[in-house]
């Protein structure tokens, strides 16, 4: 399995933001994760790219603990957090070849920047800092910097935040190749991006994973978020 998740669970003070949550996700699956605001979506990506401990729980990514073996199971993702941190000063081409300095060797840098800037569909832009980007570059910027070491598990918060509709269509597209070799999750409040890329639903409500299936097996996604959620 690509991502177990046995039992997290995590409190923030007194609340208690996940409620003995587990799952597993094999290769290849793209999985969306869902739940209104504050349901604990982010708090479990965060918890499985090992930048937040489980209070209760173990989780592992391509067969590392998150808790135990941090930096192997760095490596092996891909994180776009949901703010998308970037250094706006920076040159999109500098900024890539930084993170891929994290991952790569010195020498093959520069032919994975190019890559993967033609991956995201960035060459219009790479000219630019990042700080004179649009939201949905930026966006496609972080992107870029999330696969620029060819991980084999990606964790997306939001993804698509900030797209237009022929870059909303892009992005999709490129996700849907990707979960064709890597395993992706992805948090999104966007149905039609459910329809559109996942094969399996997993919905997050105060805490608690409520709902764990696949899309195929659901007639409609919204109806049931709707019913699970109210």
């Amino acid at each position: 399995m690509s991502i177990v998740a046995n039992n997290l669970t995590k409190f923030y003070g007194t609340q208690k933001a996940l409620n003995d949550v587990s799952f597993e996700i094999p290769k290849g699956q793209i999985v969306g994760l869902l739940g209104p605001n504050g349901a604990g979506k982010s708090t479990l990506m965060k918890i499985l790219t090992t930048y937040l401990p489980a209070d209760k729980g173990t989780a592992t990514v391509n067969e590392f603990s998150v808790e135990a073996e941090p930096l192997n199971v760095r490596k092996h993702i891909g994180y776009l957090p949901e703010n998308n941190p970037l250094y706006l000063d920076m040159y999109i081409r500098e900024y890539l070849a930084f993170s891929a300095s994290l991952y790569l060797p010195e020498n093959s840098i520069k032919s994975a920047v190019e890559e993967i800037i033609e991956k995201t569909l960035l060459m219009s832009e790479s000219h630019k800092t990042i700080g004179q980007l649009s939201k949905g570059f930026r966006q496609r910027v972080g992107l870029a910097a999330a696969l620029i070491h060819q991980p084999q598990v990606l964790i997306l918060d939001e993804p698509t935040t900030g797209l237009d509709p022929n870059q909303l269509l892009e992005i999709r597209q490129l996700i849907l190749e990707l979960g064709r070799e890597k395993t992706v999750l992805l948090s999104t409040h966007i149905m039609q991006e459910v329809d559109a890329l996942c094969d399996r639903v997993l919905i997050v409500h105060k805490g608690n994973l409520v709902v764990d299936t696949l899309k195929k097996d659901v007639e409609n996604i919204g109806q049931l978020f709707h019913d699970v959620t109210k």
